[in-house]
């Protein structure tokens, strides 16, 4: 076997190894050195939704390059070279302009001693941008055809290795049944998760994800809780939705995923004593509960005696602790925000 076969399956298996994300692309760099020979070479995690780009790796850069490297004019200009589009890998010899009218290459790079590059975006299967990768030569030539056309080809292995949705999946197998999810960003938006689509309860801005977002934002790793369907009477039933945060080594403007999945075993409790439930679980007593489904209180004494045997429980806590363990917690929200 040729060393460049053997090469391009160690970076197969690389991509496919366990580890963080950053220790994995520092990995990669190594791995890819001997296939496309560069004398200094930068990855990175795109977010398409700002444009912008976190570093992951880099190798014989120093601070001050990687820094601006992931800055907005760096972004800028690979934007205007239109390195940040799904096609074969670009050099700098491939522009119809020269280097100099890029900032990011008279500022910085030239003057470092670097005068060309392969540059490529990192696109995972289906399409999805998730990455960006130069390698850096201080030679005045254009990278040879083979180094080029071996780069195209390993792209998707690349991608696939820096590609965080992999540990976002992995979190979310954790949810049996999964019908719909999201994933959610600090700033209040939501990107696809691969493989599932997002449903109407999950839109953004929905009650369903605000409630998501505050257990995640209390700390909770991992939690779930019952959202009653067709209205606060759930006349269509329960569905489970389950919030995860994000694993560590994700860019962090990734807050956590959440997925929808059918509701789990109910214990025989009717839709009201649910809604009773959850607000023993936030601790409230029989008059607040009360006062808040507007019903007397001997009413809400009766659904709580209900709620206590079906669930073998002998107390008000216990019954909490089963609840928030099984999944059975319903969040108190405007009933004119459940849908």
């Amino acid at each position: 076997m040729r060393s460049h076969d053997v090469g391009e399956l160690l970076l197969a298996e690389t991509a496919s190894s366990a580890g963080t994300t950053s220790e994995r692309a520092q990995a990669l760099l190594e791995v890819l050195r001997p296939l496309v020979p560069f004398d200094a070479a930068w990855i990175a995690l795109a977010d398409p939704l700002r444009s912008s780009f976190s570093s992951l790796a880099s190798a014989d850069l120093d601070d001050r390059v990687v820094d601006i490297f992931s800055g907005p004019q760096a972004a800028h200009d690979i934007e205007t070279a239109g390195v940040d589009r799904d096609r074969p890998p670009v050099s700098l010899s491939d522009l119809p302009y020269p280097a100099e009218e890029l900032p990011t290459w008279a500022e910085c790079l030239i003057p470092a001693g670097i005068h060309e590059c392969l540059s490529v975006a990192l696109f995972a299967h289906g399409g999805r941008h998730v990455g960006f990768l130069t390698v850096l030569s201080e030679s005045r030539q254009p990278p040879a055809p083979a180094a080029r056309r071996r780069l195209g080809r390993l792209a998707p292995v690349l991608a696939h290795g820096i590609d965080p949705m992999r540990s976002v999946l992995s979190v979310t197998r954790l949810v049996r049944g999964a019908t719909a999810g999201t994933v959610l960003r600090r700033d209040g938006r939501t990107e696809p998760l691969p493989g599932l689509d997002a449903g109407p309860l999950l839109a953004v801005g929905s009650p369903v994800l605000t409630a998501a977002c505050g257990r995640i934002t209390d700390g909770q790793v991992f939690s779930s809780f019952l959202w009653p369907l067709g209205g606060s009477h759930a006349p269509d039933g329960h569905a489970r939705v389950t919030a995860l945060a994000a694993p560590d080594d994700v860019p962090a403007v990734l807050r956590g995923v959440v997925v929808v999945s059918p509701a789990p075993d109910l214990h025989g409790l009717t839709p009201r004593e649910l809604e009773v439930l959850g607000l023993v679980v936030d601790g409230c007593s029989n008059q607040e509960i009360a006062r808040t489904l507007v019903v007397a209180p001997r009413t809400v004494a009766a659904h709580v005696e209900h709620l206590l045997v079906k669930l073998d429980a002998p107390t008000r806590t216990l019954a909490a602790v089963r609840a928030e363990r099984e999944g059975l917690y319903v969040p108190a929200v405007p009933r004119s925000a459940r849908r």
